[in-house]
């Protein structure tokens, strides 16, 4: 009942799917590939492989809060050792205007930024580097920063999960081609309002 290219990730091995998704979402904020390939795609995945029983959700869920959180750690204290330098690469330079933002909206808000920048893909993937440029104590981070992953991996896992239920659900009426597009559109629209939240905030512009 799985698309194909779903099929062939199975063929590996549950354990390397595993490793894949926390791979993803780990160097998502560690070696900073959000912004070119968000993480929570990998976890809307495995929610989808865990509602067709191919992944369990309470293995799952767990393992992507560790990922989020150790890769969150690894780019606050890059961005603690490293910010000068690393505002004077290309890449920063290109966002120089959204990364003085969000060192701004780090400032005044502290704990609170970092938990709701964990629901915006490019500012969740900047915002331990900025928050670990701008003073934020590393206590503060880290506890804002577990409460957010632990809020980020279960939701956008039980969206997977239920995107998987309506797949199945309607794959046997309409087929594998329609069945994925409601898979699609619900995880779409699950990821919109999460944005759209980040953008009310300002932290999103």
């Amino acid at each position: 009942m799985l698309p194909h290219v779903v099929e062939s990730l199975l063929h590996f091995g549950p354990l390397w799917v595993y490793a894949a998704i926390m791979l993803l979402v780990l160097a998502e904020s560690a070696l900073f590939v959000g912004f070119v390939l968000p993480g929570e795609a990998s976890v809307l995945l495995g929610g989808m492989l865990a509602s067709l029983g191919r992944l369990d959700l309470a293995v799952l869920v767990p393992l992507v809060i560790a990922a989020a959180v150790t890769g969150d750690a690894i780019g606050f204290w890059v961005g603690r050792r490293c910010g000068p330098w690393l505002l004077e690469r290309p890449l920063m330079r290109r966002h120089a205007d959204r990364v003085e933002r969000l060192r701004d909206f780090i400032r005044r808000r502290g704990g609170w930024a970092i938990l709701t920048g964990r629901f915006t893909a490019l500012i969740r993937a900047m915002t331990p580097l900025v928050a670990g440029m701008s003073g934020l104590g590393w206590r503060t981070f880290l506890v804002y920063d577990v409460v957010g992953g632990v809020a980020w991996a279960g939701g956008v896992a039980l969206l997977g999960y239920a995107a998987g239920q309506s797949y199945t659900q309607v794959a046997d009426r309409i087929g594998q081609a329609g069945a994925a597009v409601v898979a699609l559109l619900v995880a779409g629209g699950g990821i919109m309002w999460w944005r759209s939240r980040g953008r009310a905030a300002g932290i999103g512009g």
